[in-house]
């Protein structure tokens, strides 16, 4: 009975090895989360982009300097317009068929998220949105851009990826 206690203590202490070899081993994920809401009373699109500090950081350094640094005391000026320009240059919404401008209005950081806050104006009606978001996918082709699109009681979840960076959807 000692041997078999013994013998079960020691296969449960390998399964629990394994596993634990196993977690470290496992691939990243790579994923951003957006929410867009339309606000008629305010005529407005609001648009969050919430995006791990880690994965924009490289994305940044690869494309515009290896110094950059968010988040931290390095961080520069410079260093949150090259953030702005990025978003702005992989983030495109059409409203009713024409490209909106993009108001970027700053970004926060909680924890390990960067949170971005950017803005549409004079949108009187929505009749249909298209999202294209492209963000990270040129350094992480498994990236997936979760969307999460909110107007009154519609609510729809989209998931756009390098081969899919766009959606639309039509209202009426």
């Amino acid at each position: 009975m000692f041997a078999v206690m013994k013998l079960l203590k020691a296969f449960l202490i390998f399964i629990v090895l394994i596993g634990l070899t196993a977690a470290t081993t496992a691939h990243k994920f790579y994923v951003s989360t957006t929410n867009v809401e339309y606000v008629p009373q305010k005529e407005s699109i609001q648009i969050i982009t919430k995006i791990f500090i880690d994965d924009i950081e490289d994305v940044l350094q690869e494309r515009y300097a290896p110094s950059i640094s968010l988040a931290t005391k390095k961080e520069t000026k410079q260093h949150a317009a090259f953030l702005e320009k990025y978003l702005n240059e992989k983030l495109t919404v059409t409203v009713n068929g024409k490209e909106a401008e993009l108001h970027y209005l700053g970004r926060e950081y909680e924890i390990d998220v960067v949170k971005a806050y950017i803005e549409i104006t004079g949108v009187k009606e929505l009749k249909s949105i298209a999202i294209e978001n492209k963000l990270l996918f040129e350094l992480f082709p498994d990236q997936q851009n979760i969307i999460h699109f909110k107007s009154g009681e519609y609510r729809r979840s989209l998931v756009l990826e390098a081969n899919n960076p766009k959606e639309m959807l039509n209202f009426k």
